[in-house]
């Protein structure tokens, strides 16, 4: 054989031991990536915290009505508090980088879950709308910072899974949404017909997803995803990034808020909508819960098809197509179509999970991904808050759901070209 046919292997065992190249060639690379325990961990904590993401919401939209008559709301009340989500996701949801920097994200989310169970608890025992209104802040407070740092975590710790892991929290969350407004009724009924502990049993599960953060608390480094070689250079870039000059990130954050808008409007009025149509609570809810069931499957699907396409444009404008054929359904036939309507108006809503995908996607480092997350989740959030308000009023005054499906029609228009331009094949880091 000759010289230059020899194997690397045979040509690296004839180097002496002094050899530096043979130092280097020998000596076992030093192993920085987390342990498999660790990530079966960091797993079972996405897992659980994203079941726990929105049943504070959905069950109080099981729940509305009742809850507007036990503290005496008006329409519009309820519209503010229906906007209460986003308007907290908005102002919280903005500290989750700082406070990943500083305490790390594992640390944060921890946080995040005790105080969403703490909120929980606190609700159905305070008397008026204030401290109603005060205790749910307290747990979307929790809600907002896990909702930011769930694409970070995702990128640090499974960089070459993002698509996968996306989807399998994305269904983690469809499921505990649907699960809260198909079981919420049901389960009060059988407390004793009161909307408080219907509400506050919630909290016995936000609880259990504080349990597998409490190994990660004292984990502080944010660089998992950055080679080693990279890191020096990494933080200074990360720094300079300056996200609103970015278009992509303009326009993510943009079909973020409007996919949030149709989201709320739906979480928070869509079981009143059928029963003003002639449908029974419990039917109510469960439709609800169709809605964000369909979000089970289909969350675990599209991450993966849109990690897979260079443009996720065709994804969005097909979501957009279902939203429109469900509403101009809810409008004609609101009752005689119920399940149809409720099925197309699930598909629409899975343009959440893939918002979060292109997140992953329109950034190449942990650092960006932090800020595109951060930047387009409080942004967008604060797009949304005026709908389900605007929602509450126009139901007011015009005594009806023509106007308020009307306007929700309306809004999935510019969603779709927003998250047409979002889904373009380019980075922020590029545009900034």
């Amino acid at each position: 054989m000759r010289d230059d046919e020899t194997p690397p292997q045979t040509a690296i065992r004839t180097l002496r031991p002094a050899d530096p190249a043979a130092t280097r060639h020998d000596a076992p690379a030093p192993r920085t990536g987390p342990s498999p325990w660790t990530l079966r961990l960091v797993a079972l904590g996405l897992v659980l915290t994203a079941v726990n993401l929105r049943p504070a919401i959905t069950s109080l939209g099981a729940l509305l009505e009742e809850v507007r008559d036990g503290l005496h709301m008006s329409g519009s009340v309820a519209g503010v508090l229906t906007s209460v989500p986003p308007l907290c996701f908005a102002v919280f949801g903005v500290m989750a980088p700082r406070l990943a920097r500083r305490f790390g994200p594992g640390a944060v989310v921890c946080a995040g879950m005790a105080a969403i169970t703490a909120g929980l608890v606190i609700r159905p025992l305070v008397g008026g709308t204030a401290g109603f209104l005060a205790a749910s802040a307290l747990a979307l407070m929790g809600i907002a910072v896990s909702n930011v740092l769930m694409p970070v975590i995702v990128k640090r710790w499974f960089p070459d899974r993002i698509g996968s892991m996306t989807g399998l929290y994305s269904m983690a969350l469809a499921l505990g949404t649907s699960l809260a407004a198909a079981v919420t009724v049901p389960l009060t009924d059988a407390m004793g017909g009161g909307w408080k502990a219907g509400l506050g049993i919630w909290a016995v599960l936000a609880a259990a997803a504080i349990l597998p953060w409490l190994p990660l608390v004292r984990d502080r480094a944010t660089t998992h995803d950055t080679p080693a070689g990279d890191r020096a250079g990494a933080q200074p870039q990360a720094a300079a990034l300056r996200i609103t000059r970015s278009r992509t990130a303009w326009a993510l954050a943009c079909f973020f808020g409007l996919q949030a808008t149709a989201a709320y409007i739906t979480m928070g009025w869509m079981p009143q909508i059928f029963r003003d149509a002639g449908v029974s609570a419990g039917t109510a809810g469960v439709l609800l819960a169709l809605i964000m069931a369909m979000g089970v499957p289909l969350a675990f699907v599209i991450p993966r098809v849109a990690g897979r396409m260079r443009h996720q444009g065709p994804i969005v404008v097909l979501l957009g197509a279902c939203g429109l054929t469900g509403y101009a359904g809810l409008y004609l036939a609101p009752a005689g179509g119920a399940w149809v309507w409720a099925l197309l108006l699930g598909i629409s809503n899975c343009a959440f999970p893939l918002a979060l995908t292109m997140i992953g996607m329109r950034a190449r480092s942990g650092a960006g991904v932090v800020r595109l997350s951060a930047f387009a989740q409080s942004t967008g959030y604060l797009i949304s808050i005026p709908g389900p308000l605007l929602v509450g009023v126009l139901y007011q005054h015009s005594g009806g759901w023509g106007l308020p499906i009307a306007l929700m029609a309306a809004l999935m228009v510019p969603q779709m070209v927003m998250g047409v331009l979002a889904g373009r094949d380019r980075t922020i880091e590029d545009e900034c």
